[in-house]
């Protein structure tokens, strides 16, 4: 594959996620880079706003095939024909095949992990669609949150861990902290959609917390509920909280010599961070959806890049993100890089 049409359609997906790939050297930011296209593919199906979820779960089967070799491409993409190519995400599933020719081109052993990986994210996300689209328990949130993004930091840990052998005694360590902080992330995400999910009929609050503050999944969204309504958005931001607590534990097992591949994991970690401080008792998370700006993508970049290195000072500014002061925020800034 042409390598300007891959870093594209990395970046039409996910700018800021585009931003830490770039950073990985060559041979990982193929790896990564790929992996999350075969992913996003999954993503494209699952979050299709015009397709029943009969229709999801069969095609997310069929990919599945596909990646394990069982099927050609075309069985899958010649079923999306009809879905419209101006959106990235049904442009990037569309180019399948060329995605899995790329993948052939890669060692046997990393498109065993790969392969393993995004298949059993594919077959997880058929189930989900199957299984409808509201979440009772904190458990089957989990479960839910580990098919679409528990798996991808376990792939990740299988690229890193083989492209650096001095990592893959860490292994084993490092695969259940990258558990945890893919579903920080995606309690992240769960947080940042509330009304995107709701709108194509979908909502991942669990009911056990709404029971907690005695409202409904209607009620939820409704005006005169919305002091209960940011009871339950802080419980998942407590959640979030406590799965990336681990995401500095993972970065720490990188040596600070890596320090690219270092911040390609910082920055998604930060950014989540600085989302959630955002989120907490924001009543705008349940009306419309809060989001950091590109000054914060900026600011945390170029910080991080300067002091990434030092463990001591990752674990300052990560607590000054999660509860810094807003209205200071470039002034404290300015202290911790003189820090």
């Amino acid at each position: 594959m042409n390598m300007n049409k891959y870093d594209h359609m990395v970046e039409m997906v996910s700018r800021t996620f585009a931003l830490s790939i770039k950073n990985l050297p060559r041979t990982l930011r193929e790896a990564v880079g790929l992996s999350y296209l075969l992913f996003r593919v999954s993503d494209c199906v699952e979050d299709h706003a015009d397709m029943d979820a009969g229709r999801k779960a069969e095609l997310l089967e069929i990919w599945e095939q596909v990646l394990q070799g069982d099927e050609v491409p075309t069985e899958f993409t010649d079923r999306i024909a009809d879905l419209d190519g101006g959106d990235p995400e049904v442009y990037v599933a569309k180019q399948a095949g060329d995605l899995i020719d790329y993948l052939h081109t890669m060692s046997p052993e990393l498109q065993g992990y790969i392969v393993d990986r995004c298949g059993r994210s594919a077959l997880g996300m058929a189930r989900w669609q199957r299984q409808g689209p509201l979440v009772d328990t904190v458990d089957e949130l989990d479960d839910y949150m580990y098919q679409v993004a528990g798996i991808v930091g376990y792939l990740m840990t299988d690229i890193y861990t083989w492209y650096y052998p001095l990592l893959y005694e860490k292994k084993d360590a490092m695969m259940p902290v990258s558990r945890q902080v893919g579903l920080g992330l995606q309690t992240v995400n769960v947080i940042r959609g509330l009304r995107s999910d709701l709108a194509r009929g979908w909502m991942f609050v669990p009911k056990e917390y709404l029971d907690q503050v005695g409202i409904t999944r209607q009620q939820f969204f409704e005006p005169e509920h919305e002091v209960q309504a940011m009871q339950v958005v802080n419980m998942l931001v407590q959640k979030a909280e406590r799965h990336l607590e681990h995401g500095l534990e993972y970065i720490i097992a990188f040596p600070r010599r890596l320090h690219q591949v270092r911040l390609a994991n910082i920055w998604p970690l930060f950014f989540a961070i600085k989302t959630l401080a955002l989120s907490r008792d924001n009543v705008e998370v349940v009306r419309s959806e809060v989001k950091i700006t590109r000054d914060d993508v900026s600011r945390i970049m170029r910080i991080t890049t300067l002091k990434g290195w030092s463990n001591r000072w990752l674990r300052r500014y990560y607590e000054h993100l999660n509860h810094g002061n807003g209205e200071l925020e470039e002034t404290i800034d300015e202290q911790l890089l003189r820090s």
